[in-house]
Parts: structure tokens; sequence; C-alpha cells
């Protein structure tokens, strides 16, 4: 295991083959995001996040930036955009479930506030 926070690792492509993470391993790498409790595990399947902000213009913002770091990282988000707030959905398509690059992807987009 790495000495790397999270958010200091890359993520890695997913091309399936893979179990996505259930049980220990899942709650183990969801302890380890800066703020595990903002975060929700939704069956095991995805984590999802709300971010609220003053108003569209900071919300949108903060969507563009997060769209850098995606392509970046070579992994994408669901957006959800409104008034305020962002809604961010994480998981592996590749394996219909949650790797880690899902969690690594998660600090890195907690960082960027």
């Amino acid at each position: 295991m790495s000495n790397l926070t999270l958010a200091d690792r890359k993520c890695v492509p997913c091309h399936g083959g893979v179990p996505p993470l259930k049980g220990n391993k899942l709650a183990e790498l969801h302890q380890q995001l800066a703020e595990p409790a903002q975060w929700n595990i939704v069956h095991e399947h995805h984590i999802a996040r709300t971010y609220k902000f003053p108003d569209f213009k900071t919300a949108l913002a903060f969507v563009n930036r997060v769209g850098e770091l995606a392509e970046e990282q070579g992994h994408h988000p669901d957006i959800l955009l409104g008034w305020g707030k962002v809604e961010i959905t994480l998981w592996t398509h590749a394996v219909d479930g949650l790797t880690e690059s899902d969690f690594i992807l998660a600090a890195k987009i907690d960082r960027l506030l």
C-alpha cells in the first residue's frame, strides 16, 4: 500500500475483468477521504456528494475545474449542476461498481475547494 494520500495518487484506467470493491475494502477507502461523511456510498455501487455554493457562477466554475481534472485523470464523474449546488457521482463503468480510482478522484475533487 502506498504512503501517498488518495488525493496524491493517479487514477488508473480500468478495462474490466476485476470485481468491484465491496465490504471492508470499500469502507477502508471511504475512510481515507478527507471528509468521508460528505461522500455517500450508495448500494456499494457508486459514491456521491453534493457541494454547496453561493451562486450559479461559482458552482459553474467548480464544475469546469472538475471537468479539467477528470480529463487529466482519464476518469469521468457524472455531474449535475444547479443554482448554488453541484452533485458529483462516481463509479467505474467497466466493472459496474466502485474501484480505487473512484476514491482517488473523489479526494482530488475535494482538494479543488
